[in-house]
């Protein structure tokens, strides 16, 4: 298995504020990584770091961020169009702008109805529920497509059966994953491998299927 992002006893965090220390930390290619614990432990910050990892490789990567970087006046085919602003020219993208291309129109649309938004090219993204948005941001990822996905929460705005169903999604688009993750279960099922945070540290990385409910307890203590 081929390595994607390496850290090594690294100190991560915002500006002059560490968040995690003393990280040392490999991706392999194939990986399915979930990052778990509470709130403000610095899933979102190693992601960050993971991802920047990879940017500097010839890996594609694609991301959900927590955010959704969603631009709420633009229509949910622009939105997911924007998974892909990179490959064209400035003139090609602002000519899909004001009149998409029926094969754009045609690719986006099918991958809005696999997500469970059909017939919804056109609408808004500031219209739409807070499910909803997270599922164009989906979208635009799996319209991306690449080597990777970082993924922030992913799933947090949907119900366990879509959750299950979006993520299975992302893992058959992309052969690596890196997720922070809200649920255990979706982790359980989805991930190869599980790291948890806590106290700026890592407390644990290992195998899925290691995963006991009394790490998961201690975790969330």
């Amino acid at each position: 298995m081929g390595g994607i992002a390496h850290l090594e006893k690294r100190t991560l965090g915002w500006g002059e504020t560490p968040v995690l220390t003393d990280v040392t930390l490999d991706v392999g290619i194939g990986e399915r990584i979930a990052l778990l614990g509470r709130s403000g432990t610095g899933k979102s910050t190693l992601l960050a770091a993971l991802r920047e990892e990879v940017e500097k490789t010839t890996h594609r990567a694609a991301l959900v961020p927590q955010d959704l970087g969603l631009v709420p006046q633009l229509s949910t085919f622009h939105n997911v169009y924007m998974g892909r602003l990179d490959d064209f020219g400035t003139l090609r993208n602002l000519g899909t702008l004001v009149y998409p291309r029926a094969k754009d129109r045609g690719e986006v649309g099918a991958i809005l109805a696999s997500v469970g938004l059909p017939d919804m090219l056109r609408k808004p993204a500031e219209t739409l529920s807070g499910g909803q948005r997270q599922r164009v941001a989906i979208a635009r990822a799996l319209y991306r497509g690449g080597a990777v996905v970082f993924a922030d929460e992913p799933v947090s705005a949907v119900d366990i059966t879509q959750g299950h169903h979006l993520i299975g999604m992302l893992h058959e688009r992309f052969s690596t994953s890196v997720m922070a993750l809200h649920n255990v279960d979706l982790a359980r099922v989805h991930a190869t491998r599980v790291i948890g945070l806590k106290g700026g540290r890592i407390t644990f990385d290992l195998a899925a299927a290691d995963l006991t409910d009394a790490l998961v307890a201690e975790l969330y203590a």
